[in-house]
């Protein structure tokens, strides 16, 4: 962790110069070119140092970004349980609906299955898997839930991870919606924003009351996620609704994340 420099001059016009390297027939000569070869190797072992620490802390990265996608990608069993068991009670007194839940089922697994190239996906592909779980939501609440959505088919296209916008749209359910007798709307949208992508959640439910609020692990989790691959160029914020409710944007780069050399 340390560091030195060291400075040689030699000035072979100057006859004191001259005499110096001549007397001992270029041993101080020799004496120089072995301080340069020491110089040489320690900067050697320190860039290799370097390397090493940097390859060590990109794969400690890239795991602790695993553990949270891992995480994230897994389909909640209560959900599941809740969806299925509502799906049979509706065969016997509604199939029409009982068929339009299974539907909407099998179109939000379709998209929660693990994506073998890595875990980012498309703000489209994310969209479609948060409004087919609001859509069987709708079969189980009925009246009580709305949903409204504004996100125009060019922002579809910008790369976004996976599960972060099903955070933001469960959150707004469990702790906004749900809880409250006369339920509420649900809104997603988008909009570009300095050279980024803002999305956003909002619902007018029961904001920031300290009986809903949960824990606050899921947020959490989209802030680590959204630091590890975006380094610092993505953020997440949560404000107060109007008049009611809370409302959640992630802001993304328009392009995906480059991984580095060595990782690819």
């Amino acid at each position: 962790g340390e560091s030195g420099s060291v400075t040689l001059i030699c000035e072979p016009e100057n006859p004191a110069w001259s005499d110096w390297f001549l007397v001992d027939d270029g041993t101080n000569y020799e004496n120089a070119e072995a301080i340069l070869r020491a110089i040489t190797r320690r900067i050697g072992e320190r860039r290799r140092g370097e390397q090493a620490s940097a390859a060590q802390t990109a794969t400690e990265k890239e795991l602790t970004e695993a553990k949270l996608n891992l995480l994230h990608a897994q389909v909640e069993p209560h959900f599941l349980y809740n969806t299925l068991a509502s799906a049979q009670l509706l065969t016997r007194s509604d199939p029409v609906r009982a068929e339009a839940m299974l539907g909407h089922l099998i179109q939000y697994l379709r998209r929660s299955l693990p994506n073998a190239e890595g875990e980012m996906s498309t703000l489209g592909a994310e969209l479609e898997r948060a409004l087919a779980y609001l859509e069987i939501l709708k079969v189980r609440m009925g009246d009580r839930l709305d949903v409204q959505t504004d996100v125009a088919e060019p922002l579809r296209g910008t790369p976004m991870p996976a599960m972060m916008l099903q955070t933001l749209v469960e959150n707004a359910i469990k702790h906004g919606l749900e809880p409250r007798t006369g339920g509420g709307t649900v809104w997603i949208r988008a909009r570009r924003d300095e050279g980024g992508v803002a999305v956003t959640v909002a619902d007018n439910g029961e904001g920031f009351n300290t009986k809903t609020s949960g824990t606050g692990i899921g947020l959490k989790n989209v802030r680590e996620r959204l630091r590890l691959r975006y380094d610092g160029t993505a953020n997440l914020s949560v404000i107060a609704n109007f008049p009611a409710g809370v409302a959640a944007t992630i802001t993304v780069p328009t392009q995906a994340p480059q991984r580095s050399a060595s990782h690819v």
